[in-house]
């Protein structure tokens, strides 16, 4: 039976309910910002903090609510809802309708006005900002039905219903949710269902359906913009990026609609940058900037004061790095580090007889060398870097990577030269960043992956170390799950405040050990892959930065690799990676143990083929001196076993 369901009177109250939550107790700015255009249209704002709530926090909440309510952090956003409810108690009769909403959005993209207004004309008893459509299998069980429903993050109740004793028996009798996907399954997906079974009426201000996709909040943000939608969810954003690649979603065109329809995206990147695995950021929001190599975004009138740290071991590379530091645009200062006192001597010579664009310069001999360019930045250098006269420094060192080989060693030092500081005009585009977004933190180049096995091990050994470290500095930022996002090859600009968490801790050269613990899980290696999380904590983000030149060649070299890895397991990127992880294919591991799980998997009876091939030292050592032929025979091998499965 449908009930009577009435329009949102002229002069009717809304009582606003919006729940934060924040793991370290404060309130990032998008927060205010959502809810004082929220306040204009509603009679009482309604706070509700999941977990604590510090001093800054409530002074930033004070102003754009009535009344905050502190709880402990158990049941996400719906409990969180429900003891809201409770705590209203009998006085949500003075209200014509509740709004029961969260932080997971950014907002107002546009005014909320027009969709206030369009929806209160609607005669229902629920309403909500977007839908998702009904989905058989369910994808979080892999079975059964997901319902048809308005998500949970914005859901409009009319008095109709909130006083009905129906409304009343859900909230009483609401399951227990100790995890997210019982959030999902027992409330967001069974929300509507429940309702309109009982007769009352709902509708949705921005039908998924009309814009052709079954979630359109996470599909088609920028489609929902152009319809008018004031929101945009933060989902787009922290998804796993193999997944948001098999839908072709693109972060950054999203953020680029936001920022044209007038939203302050700084707001957007403080927040996700303390809150979002960075490479995750990074990758989602298309943070890569590729910079031309002519000059088209430096602004000569509002210049950053600069100082290059470079620390030099080889003396032979000053003149080389100097050519390098002098592409910036205006002057800079120069503080250089170097091992002992002959080097220093050399090196002053040489910057003597340059003409650079460098104006203080100062040789500073180190005590000592454990740590190398780590520990002079952080502990001979700390001082620069907490001074307070710098809006800009560039973290440089004399790399040649000799044990790796010639080609190898060029490459490195190339990759990171040349993308940080690869002349005039890059440089000045690369400056401009910091010029045009004042919460950008740092920028290095991207992951480097040629002459070097670290795509999937970018953390190697040093994870542990990381996440201790991190904790001991007060970094609650997520760490990435395979590798992280961080400068390899220690060269980055940097602004100083970003670096703070790293550079106030007391560091000692002994902590750093000698010449042999110079390797992965030593504090310098461990370090080496911190910056981007000390910066996000204090709310700046990260860039990657390429020439376009690097580009063509990264970028070929990546996708002939991602190429070769793919012809061995069938379904999109997200798939594969999916089916090795379910095997255990985690990590390092051999190409015997790869090829045993691939078979046993996916073609079962096709491993006896294998077995005699797989028992010898064909994967192994001989992979070295003939890996082509041996590939080859294990791909036949493959192929046979899906014909074998096709039949």
């Amino acid at each position: 039976m449908t009930r009577e369901a009435s329009v949102f009177p002229v002069g009717g109250r809304r009582l606003v309910v919006y729940v934060v939550f924040d793991r370290r107790g404060g309130v990032d700015g998008f927060v205010p910002h959502a809810l004082a255009g929220l306040r204009e249209h509603a009679a009482h704002v309604l706070v509700v903090v999941n977990g604590s709530l510090s001093e800054e926090g409530r002074a930033a909440l004070v102003p754009v609510s009535d009344e905050i309510l502190v709880r402990e952090n158990s049941g996400f956003d719906i409990w969180a809802h429900k003891d809201a409810l409770d705590h209203v108690g009998d006085r949500i009769a003075e209200f014509d309708e509740v709004l029961l909403t969260n932080d997971t959005w950014f907002g107002p993209v546009r005014p909320y006005g027009a969709v206030f207004d369009r929806m209160g004309e609607r005669s229902v008893h629920f309403w909500g900002m977007t839908d998702h459509a009904r989905e058989e299998p369910n994808p979080f069980t892999g079975k059964g039905v997901l319902p048809y429903h308005l998500q949970s993050f914005w859901i409009a109740v009319r008095r109709e219903m909130f006083l009905s004793e129906e409304w009343a028996r859900y909230w009483r009798e609401l399951a227990e949710m100790p995890d997210y996907f019982d959030a999902v399954l027992k409330h967001e997906a069974v929300f509507t269902e429940v309702f309109a079974g009982h007769g009352f009426v709902h509708d949705v201000a921005y039908p998924s359906a009309e814009i052709g996709t079954k979630n359109a909040s996470l599909y088609r943000a920028e489609a929902l913009l152009d319809a008018g939608c004031p929101v945009l969810k933060r989902r787009p954003f922290m998804q796993w990026p193999p997944y948001l690649d098999h839908h072709a979603v693109v972060g950054r065109w999203t953020l680029q609609k936001a920022e044209e329809l007038g939203y302050p995206v700084e707001l957007f990147w403080q927040h996700a940058a303390r809150t979002i695995p960075p490479k995750d950021l990074n990758t989602d929001a298309g943070a890569l900037e590729v910079l031309p190599d002519i000059d088209l975004s430096y602004d000569p009138e509002r210049p950053l004061r600069t100082v290059v740290i470079a620390h030099i071991f080889y003396v032979e590379m000053t003149d080389e790095m100097l050519d390098h530091a002098d592409t910036l645009p205006g002057e800079y200062d120069l503080v250089v580090t170097t091992p002992d006192a002959e080097r220093a001597e050399e090196i002053r010579a040489i910057i003597d007889a340059r003409t650079g664009g460098h104006r203080a310069v100062e040789v500073r001999v180190l005590p000592s060398n454990d740590g190398r360019d780590q520990s002079a930045f952080l502990i001979a250098c700390r001082d620069v870097l907490l001074s307070g006269e710098y809006e800009l420094v560039v973290k440089i060192h004399s790399k040649k990577t000799p044990q790796d080989g010639y080609n190898v060693g060029r490459h490195f030092k190339e990759q990171q030269f040349e993308n940080l500081l690869g002349g005039s005009g890059y440089t000045a585009n690369l400056v401009a960043l910091f010029q045009r977004e004042p919460g950008l933190g740092m920028v290095f180049p991207p992951m480097i992956h040629i002459g070097y096995p670290t795509l999937g091990r970018g953390w190697s050994v040093n994870k542990p170390g990381a996440e201790k470290l991190a904790a001991d500095l007060g970094i609650h930022v997520p760490l990435d799950d395979v590798s992280p996002l961080a400068p390899f090859g220690s060269m980055y600009v940097a602004r100083p405040e970003a670096l703070r968490l790293l550079v106030e801790h007391e560091w000692r050269y002994e902590q750093f050990g000698g010449a042999e613990a110079y390797r992965d899980g030593g504090t310098a290696h461990i370090l080496e892959r911190l910056p981007a999380y000390a910066a996000g904590e204090l709310g700046y983000h990260v860039r990657t930065v390429a020439t376009t030149e690097y580009v063509s060649i990264s970028h070929t070299a990546m996708e002939y690799k991602l190429d070769e890895m793919a012809v061995t397991t069938p379904g999109y990127a997200y798939e594969q990676i999916e089916l090795l992880r379910r095997a255990g294919f985690v990590g390092s591991g051999s190409a015997a143990d790869f090829a045993r799980m691939y078979m046993r998997i996916n073609f079962p009876g096709t491993g006896a083929r294998i077995r005699t091939l797989l028992s010898s030292d064909t994967l192994t050592g001989k992979v070295a001196r003939s890996g082509r032929r041996q590939i080859a025979r294990v791909r036949g091998l493959l192929r046979r076993g899906r014909r074998d499965a096709a039949e």
